[in-house]
């Protein structure tokens, strides 16, 4: 079984925890929590390649008091940059993190625009701004309705595993 540690980094409230607890428990919960430091969750994949044991870092979202910690990525196989349709905000933070990882981690990079079973608040010329940017895959994805959650873990341990042979 191939072990890998996998981030979500992003903005906060842009459903990070969400999309870990929809893929890991399948459950979703309106009630937000703010994530304080890194959680860790457990959870195989098993794709065509092979199993993959997945640790998940769910790191603390940035806001104007707390910037984004690179160190957070050291040792990790891939991260997804989490950005919320409906926080047109989040974008631009999304972009700043997105830079700020790049050059501390040479690791798969995913995108997850979140919240896809609401109506998007971000502008055309915002989201080609950061869909731009050197993405392995973007994926819209849906914690509430767990659209393209499962999809997105297991694009990414086919892909390690891929790697591998």
């Amino acid at each position: 079984m191939n072990t890998h540690k996998l981030c979500l980094i992003g903005p906060s409230a842009v459903g990070k925890t969400s999309l870990i607890r929809q893929f890991v428990e399948g459950i979703f919960s309106e009630k937000y929590l703010t994530s304080i430091g890194v959680k860790i969750d457990k959870k195989q994949v098993n794709t065509e390649l092979g199993g993959v044991l997945f640790l998940i870092w769910d790191i603390e979202g940035t806001d104007q008091f707390c910037g984004f910690n690179p160190r957070y990525l050291n040792g990790a196989s891939a991260y997804i940059v989490v950005v919320d349709q409906t926080q047109p905000s989040s974008i631009d933070d999304a972009i700043i993190i997105y830079q700020q990882a790049i050059a501390a981690s040479n690791a798969d990079v995913y995108l997850a625009i979140n919240k896809n079973d609401l109506t998007s608040q971000v502008s055309e010329q915002q989201l080609e701004s950061l869909t731009s940017l050197k993405f392995k895959r973007v994926i819209s994805t849906s914690a509430k309705t767990g659209e393209n959650v499962a999809n997105l873990f297991t694009e990414i341990a086919t892909s390690l595993l891929a790697k591998l042979s």
